[in-house]
């Protein structure tokens, strides 16, 4: 079984209203395959055999149709503690899901929602980091002045500030996340944090983006929009490799990564 590191991401799962379009979105974009739980509304998603992720029938109509990521933790209630101590909110206290792990959800001060897991059975990703597979997390928010030391005080994270190339033409002030024990840079960054500008609608509200390798972007690009997803940030070249954000074709929305080692 896998092992994470303390605050690494994990897990990645989709809320859906129509689990089956799902998989036939997803199953079309990445080639997952589909295990349905038994008797339950999710089904387990594969990558070449190996487990990446689930997609999840949403029980209440209300919920938002959404990517979420869980960050592993070695022991989940101090970690809800830190949570609320760092000034986060505890949205689900720790619940088991069977024999696989416990898990909690929680908000950062920003309004941003992510997922706790403690491993049991189920460690989490069998894979990453390759075509098909979850590569990359990152918070949008616009109070990095809050968020930033929560994260280092509830998941240990160190930080790195970085300055990307903006859609603009100019600059993007954007965070790196490096875990505890770890030293801070690009060689071990788990995740990051970027900022919602004013560019963006007023109410557009905190969120975290979920990137997937990709062999080619554009060509994944394309066909989202063919199975009848949406382009919301198109194709471009960032220092990693070139990238692009989507919604699937129900509206949650993910990123896509072609790694630059995998560019021509």
């Amino acid at each position: 079984m896998a092992v994470f590191a303390q605050s690494a991401p994990c897990w990645v799962d989709v809320q859906l209203s129509d689990l089956e379009a799902g998989k036939r979105f997803y199953g079309g974009l990445f080639g997952w395959t589909f295990h349905a739980g038994d008797g339950m509304p999710f089904a387990d998603a594969y990558s070449d055999g190996a487990l990446v992720a689930a997609l999840t029938a949403k029980q209440d109509g209300r919920m938002p149709t959404t990517w979420g990521v869980y960050f592993s933790t070695d022991d989940i209630r101090a970690t809800v503690a830190l949570v609320r101590k760092a000034g986060g909110q505890v949205i689900t206290e720790p619940v088991r899901a069977g024999a696989a792990g416990v898990l909690a959800q929680a908000a950062d001060p920003g309004g941003a929602v992510f997922g706790l897991w403690q491993a049991g059975e189920r460690a989490g990703f069998e894979k990453q980091n390759t075509p098909g597979a979850f590569c990359w997390t990152e918070v949008h928010t616009r109070q990095p002045e809050r968020v930033d030391p929560f994260y280092e005080e509830a998941l240990g994270f160190r930080g790195t500030d970085l300055e990307l190339p903006g859609a603009d033409g100019g600059v993007e002030p954007f965070r790196i996340w490096s875990p505890a024990g770890t030293e801070p840079g690009e060689d071990t960054a788990v995740g990051g944090r970027a900022i919602i500008t004013d560019a963006f609608p007023a109410m557009l509200p905190s969120y975290f983006l979920s990137y997937f390798a990709v062999a080619d972007c554009d060509r994944a690009a394309e066909t989202a929009t063919r199975l009848g997803g949406r382009i919301t940030a198109p194709p471009q070249d960032i220092p990693y490799g070139r990238t692009a954000v989507l919604q699937d074709d129900q509206g949650a929305a993910f990123a896509v990564l072609q790694p630059a080692e995998l560019s021509p």
